[in-house]
């Protein structure tokens, strides 16, 4: 059964992106255009991954992080940033919420199944 990744992003082309990826490397992609409603998905689906943005309206993603590792079903679940943001406060912000990874845009298709296989294995 193939591994369940949820994608969070604002920009419907990024999540159409890494989707594509994903899904051709053999995942199964759930996509989500803020945390609020990755939050409300994550309640009714099991997934082995979170992929996340960090600047999205209505819940950005360490607020994501934040209210899923409070969640006992994600408390080790993997949760990577996959983000334009690249200053170390910001990356240490993201640590301390509970994200496992972080990667920043714009990525090399490589780098990502990387670190897809990496924490989800």
């Amino acid at each position: 059964m193939p591994k369940q990744i949820m994608v969070v992003d604002d920009s419907s082309s990024m999540r159409q992106m890494v989707h594509f990826t994903l899904a051709g490397a053999g995942y199964d992609v759930v996509e989500a255009k803020d945390g609020a409603e990755a939050l409300l998905k994550s309640t009714s689906q099991k997934v082995d991954l979170v992929i996340t943005d960090l600047n999205m309206p209505v819940m950005d993603g360490i607020e994501l992080t934040r209210q899923l590792r409070a969640a006992p079903a994600y408390r080790f679940i993997p949760i990577v940033m996959l983000t334009t943001e690249s200053q170390q406060q910001k990356k240490l912000e993201g640590k301390a919420a509970g994200a496992t990874g972080w990667i920043v845009k714009p990525f090399q298709i490589e780098q990502l199944l990387a670190v897809v296989k990496k924490v989800c294995p």
